[in-house]
């Protein structure tokens, strides 16, 4: 018996010698297999895939970069465009802008004040038509809640009921988004509310 001790006293030293000579010669301790032992994986392999791994780290912290780099300019962008879009718009406007200050500034009768301010109010409408900018229709139109702001009633029995007769504010579309409902007075017709 005493020889058999012997033996796995040697085994177990040939065991941490061999371990040794591993972890020297470049091998490191792997995953444990099915059986329960482990498998020694060599340090070229070990060092591959951590080299592997460093490079994926790296490529994510790449495209997080790229990735937040890519929101600030589409933010950047959003902003010039919206700048450049207001801006195109207020040019327009600047030639209705010196003739309500020439207006203000001239000498001249209530009348020719009244028809200037017509003719400034027609350039007005021309640069909103040009933006594709029209009012809401109103008077003799049935009332739509959708585009219409009832500010009362009005008892009339020459007009239909639930129609507009009368526009306070007008109310403005872009193309077939609605700007600003138009207020109005709505017909109440007893001829027909009583039938």
């Amino acid at each position: 018996m005493p020889e058999q001790e012997t033996e796995l006293t040697l085994s177990e030293e040939a065991e941490a010698a061999v371990a040794a000579a591993a972890s020297e010669e470049g091998a490191v301790e792997a995953p444990i297999t099915e059986s329960g032992e482990q498998e020694p994986v060599a340090r070229a392999e070990y060092d591959q895939l951590k080299a592997e791994r460093d490079q994926l780290v790296d490529r994510l912290a790449r495209l997080q970069a790229e990735f937040e780099n890519a929101r600030k300019r589409a933010e950047r962008e959003k902003i010039e465009f919206r700048d450049y879009a207001t801006g195109a718009v207020v040019e327009q406007f600047l030639p209705v802008v010196d003739n309500f200050t020439l207006a203000l500034n001239s000498a001249g009768t209530a009348e020719q004040l009244r028809s200037g301010v017509e003719l400034i109010v027609k350039q007005m409408d021309d640069i909103l038509r040009q933006l594709q900018v029209v009012a809401v229709p109103t008077v003799g139109v049935e009332f739509d809640p959708r585009q219409h702001e009832a500010m009362g009633s009005v008892e009339r029995d020459d007009m239909p009921d639930q129609y507009v007769a009368e526009e306070i504010r007008r109310g403005y579309k872009l193309r077939e988004r609605l700007l600003r409902p138009a207020l109005v007075r709505v017909v109440s017709n007893p001829k027909q509310t009583n039938e």
